[in-house]
């Protein structure tokens, strides 16, 4: 077993980049139902730099779950160093990766160690190193649950109704936009592996990038306006959301729908009159699912593209990228 102590990056107060600080803290001991695991490199993502800015409380939660200080960090791929003893198949020295307990803000994975509920794990594929590992959970399985399945019961916090994936196959147009960054990109290489063909909405630097993942087609959104360039598309898929979002129903067809990540400001009368549906969901952990991306990523019928990796002592200098935007694939974290 390791030493008690190990370094985390921990936030004592909200802020901005700055306030991230590297901090000596006691190694946590797995409960019921979890694993230990020796990080080796922690995903960025998007709640870590909300929590960081001062969201305390999850959408569809009424109050503040978060005491400072606190660990950020969801995503993580790492090897197991102790187990329970209630958990099965997960043994000490098994790869894993996940997405640590969302929706909520103690996935504490910007950390050497993490203690890790067994059920959000799956193997991580034999064919990609922790670095790719840990930039899939949370962006792969945000556009596994929009695009391809649910996979839970649990109620959106967003909307009343049950969101349900269209299905994709060789007759279905599928426009992305924001198709580079995280989620984008890899509900692009889904939406291509069902057979559909995509659209893909990003700025002109990320064009031969797109390309080279399945785009059919792809447009600059800083030179040209999607809307008025396709119509009779069967799914958007916007990564992007604020206000901007509802342009998109034009291009759909009636009887389309438009799959919002955040939830965006639609007008129910216009959606009616479309003829559209506007439907959205809550990312959660999920280490079946995540089992099923990792054979897709183990074939390299998709893969994780990363934008820049950071040591965990740099942790700031991640959070200092993410807010430059224009990110293509991930932002990582290496820890050992």
């Amino acid at each position: 077993m390791p030493t008690h102590t190990m370094r985390a990056v921990r936030l004592h107060e909200h802020g901005g980049p700055d306030v991230l600080r590297y901090d000596e803290v006691p190694i946590p001991e797995p409960g019921p139902g979890e694993v230990l695991v020796r990080v080796y490199a922690a995903g960025v993502n998007p709640p870590d730099w909300y929590l960081r800015d001062g969201l305390t409380t999850m959408p569809g939660e009424t109050e503040s779950t978060v005491g400072l200080p606190v660990i950020p960090g969801t995503d993580m791929s790492g090897v197991v160093e102790a187990v329970a003893a209630d958990v099965d198949g997960l043994a000490v020295g098994d790869e894993v990766f996940g997405l640590l307990r969302f929706p909520s803000f103690n996935g504490s994975a910007y950390a050497e160690y993490v203690a890790a509920p067994a059920s959000d794990l799956a193997r991580k594929p034999a064919g990609i190193d922790h670095v790719h590992a840990a930039g899939a959970p949370m962006a792969g399985l945000t556009a596994w649950q929009f695009l391809i399945e649910v996979g839970h019961d649990h109620a959106s916090p967003f909307q009343e109704a049950r969101h349900r994936p269209t299905a994709l196959d060789a007759d279905t147009t599928v426009l992305i936009n924001g198709a580079a960054g995280g989620v984008g990109h890899f509900a692009l290489q889904l939406a291509k592996w069902k057979g559909a063909r995509v659209i893909a909405v990003a700025s002109g630097a990320h064009e031969s990038f797109l390309r080279e993942l399945g785009a059919d087609q792809f447009i600059d959104y800083t030179k040209s306006r999607p809307e008025e360039l396709v119509h009779d598309i069967d799914l958007v898929l916007d990564t992007v959301g604020g206000p901007d979002s509802k342009r998109f129903l034009r291009t759909l067809k009636r009887g389309g729908a438009q799959f919002p990540v955040l939830p965006g400001d639609f007008d129910e009368e216009e959606t009616m009159k479309l003829g559209v549906t506007v439907s959205s969901g809550q990312v959660r952990s999920n280490g079946a699912q995540l089992a099923e991306l990792g054979r897709l990523l183990d074939a390299g019928t998709i893969r994780v593209a990363i934008d820049s990796t950071f040591a965990l002592t740099d942790a700031r200098a991640a959070h200092e990228r993410a807010a430059r935007g224009h990110i293509q694939g991930k932002i990582v974290l290496t820890v050992a």
